[in-house]
């Protein structure tokens, strides 16, 4: 089933046409291939090429061999896991251009780890001008500023940008995304400013991912803000810092660090005999369980210069859930750095040391450290073979914890196409 999804994709992705479209690549659009490396936000051009109604289907698909062992104190049995491939996961993206400076995104997943069958992820209006009320309508400010509605994944930090969103790997030089990955899909908007390398925005979401009218009164709403530099001084050196805050007072659940369905890509490591890949799709991974309360900072710097690339996360998050008095805090570091070498930079090599500590609410004291050595091919743009070798130790753990001494080692190879 999911081969026949992928040879409609192709079909779809290369017979259609709508409205005299031409040129798939619209404006103020991140490209979904290997052109879109590095970019955060999408990029603001108001020389829009709007021609009438279009429409841009895309996807991604992607698979992984996994050869990885882990191993604990052995007071609590882990389940037994060979080397062999995963499960092979596919996106199918709907852009619409609908008006000058207005488009439409809609993201469905079509297989990943958690639901095998499709669902959508999220959507959003992205507008440009706001010529759809009158010609020229404010547009000396709209030059400089972005909105976006929908129930999309907030702009918080900058890491959700090259992280592997269920099969869009293609912008992640690694295989696996961060310990504790920040993402989340929630309905609200975010207004952009943007003007000579600096970058603003405010965002306000109803703090729920799975959206109901019932329960009133217990989530109120979170905010998001962002503000940086993003500069391209000269035509070897980029420049880019920026700092994100997430924050919401009161909330059924939080879901910032628990938001991704799609699930980790280390299958089943650290998991006990009776765990599923859909059940337990958040292997590797840490939630530090601020179910109810929570406050998150992120900074991420970022440099390329020529093939070279550092980009970083330094993070802080606190809060608390019901019944927990005082509130916690967990901090996360990482550094990656990547060169990029070849025609039109098609190989690299990398490293990323990501390490994550603090309490938990059952009060250990807890450090997760990782390593990930990578390396890649870009055979064509759209085309990426990757291998990672990663190695992830848990400390502090409680003795009974199944997580007491862990740690897990080993080689993935995964295989992206996006289109």
């Amino acid at each position: 089933m999911k081969f026949q999804y992928l040879v409609l994709l192709a079909f779809l992705a290369t017979g259609i046409t709508t409205s005299a479209q031409n040129d798939r690549d619209f404006k103020n659009f991140r490209l979904p291939d290997q052109r879109g490396i590095n970019d955060f936000e999408a990029p603001k051009d108001t020389a829009d090429n709007f021609d009438g109604v279009q429409v841009r289907i895309g996807g991604a698909s992607t698979i992984q061999f996994q050869a990885v062992d882990h191993e604990n104190s052995g007071d609590v049995e882990l389940i037994e896991i060979g080397d062999n491939f995963n499960l092979a996961t596919a996106n199918l993206d709907l852009d619409v251009h609908l008006y000058d400076g207005v488009k439409m995104h809609l993201r469905t997943y079509l297989s990943s780890r958690h639901h095998p069958e499709p669902y959508v992820k999220g959507g959003y209006f992205q507008i440009d001008k706001l010529d759809f009320i009158r010609e020229g309508f404010m547009a000396d400010l709209m030059d400089k500023v972005t909105i976006k509605i929908g129930h999309m994944e907030n702009n918080y930090g900058d890491a959700h940008f090259r992280r592997t969103d269920n099969a869009r790997a293609i912008y992640n030089p690694f295989v696996g995304n961060l310990i504790m990955d920040a993402f989340t899909t929630e309905v609200g908007g975010e207004v952009y400013y943007r003007s000579n390398g600096f970058i603003g925005m405010v965002g306000l979401t109803n703090g729920k991912l799975n959206q109901s009218v019932t329960n009133p009164g217990t989530t109120k709403a979170s905010f998001v803000g962002k503000v940086g530099y993003d500069k391209q001084i000269d035509e070897d050196f980029r420049f880019r810092l920026t700092g994100s805050v997430y924050t919401t007072g009161e909330s059924a659940r939080t879901y910032l660090y628990a938001g991704d369905r799609a699930g980790s890509r280390y299958y089943y490591v650290m998991e006990a005999p009776d765990a599923s890949a859909s059940g337990n799709f958040r292997s590797g991974r840490w939630n530090p369980g601020f179910n109810n309360e929570l406050t998150a900072f992120m900074v991420n710097p970022f440099v390329k210069l020529g093939g070279l690339e550092f980009f970083g996360v330094i993070e802080s998050a606190s809060g608390k859930s019901n019944g927990e008095a005082d509130t916690r805090n967990f901090t996360q570091l990482s550094g990656e750095l990547i060169y990029r070498f070849g025609n039109e930079e098609n190989f690299y090599v990398g490293g990323r040391y990501n390490t994550v500590g603090g309490e938990t609410a059952t009060g250990e004291d807890v450090d997760i450290n990782r390593v990930q050595l990578s390396g890649g091919w870009f055979m064509t743009k759209n085309i990426l073979a990757k291998v990672e070798y990663v190695s992830q130790k848990y400390d502090g753990f409680a003795t009974g914890d199944i997580l007491n001494e862990g740690k897990f080692n080993g080689l993935l190879l995964e295989a992206a196409i996006s289109f």
